[in-house]
């Protein structure tokens, strides 16, 4: 087996685990038997588990955002329907089996005292989604400031629908985005046109 399917197999094994049971209850030894390579493989490719739960969380972040943004563009022209998309895919994906909540939030709280990196991962993931929503935002002329509050209400719904074990929070969201927007594009206070895709923020 090559390094590269070596590591997808065992990233796979990984993320499969970790987002399932915890970071901290998976040891190194399931993620082998899982990816089905030896022990020294494992190790050779990431020397610490810290080193294996980063680079877990770093394809999530591409992945995740990748999935979303193709979900956007494939939705909507309308700037303003393109936000909305957002919480569309939202609730899609609380719908499925095995939704578990964020998984940057879950594995920050586990290790994020003790492990930098983890913490830095699940910092980067949170400043591209708002960063990606904030871009959604002004091509939809909505005031300065409304992706910051965009992304809180994507958090939270993302936080209930992990706790109430339904979509419905996406539901909700989705219903005051549309008011926020409304409202802003009442205030007469509107952003710059920006250049460019939806692609340019997950990038």
């Amino acid at each position: 087996m090559d390094t590269d399917a070596a590591r997808t197999r065992i990233l796979d094994a990984a993320e499969e685990l970790f987002y399932a049971q915890g970071v901290q209850t998976v040891g190194m030894d399931a993620v082998r038997t899982a990816a089905g390579v030896t022990l020294r493989r494992l190790y050779q490719l990431f020397p610490s588990k810290d080193d294996l739960v980063e680079a877990y969380l770093e394809r999530r972040d591409r992945r995740w955002l990748a999935e979303l943004a193709a979900h956007v563009d494939a939705s909507a022209d309308v700037p303003a329907e393109r936000v909305l998309a957002v919480y569309d895919w939202l609730a899609d994906w609380f719908a499925r089996p095995g939704f578990r909540g964020c998984a940057f939030v879950n594995s920050y709280g586990e290790l994020g005292a003790t492990a930098p990196g983890v913490a830095g991962a699940a910092r980067r993931h949170k400043e591209a989604l708002r960063d990606y929503l904030a871009g959604l935002a002004e091509d939809a002329g909505a005031p300065d400031g409304t992706g910051v509050h965009l992304a809180l209400l994507a958090e939270g719904a993302i936080t209930l629908a992990a706790l109430t074990r339904t979509p419905a929070p996406a539901t909700e969201a989705r219903e005051a985005a549309r008011l926020l927007l409304a409202a802003g594009a009442g205030t007469g206070t509107t952003g710059s046109a920006r250049v460019g895709t939806t692609a340019d923020a997950t990038t």
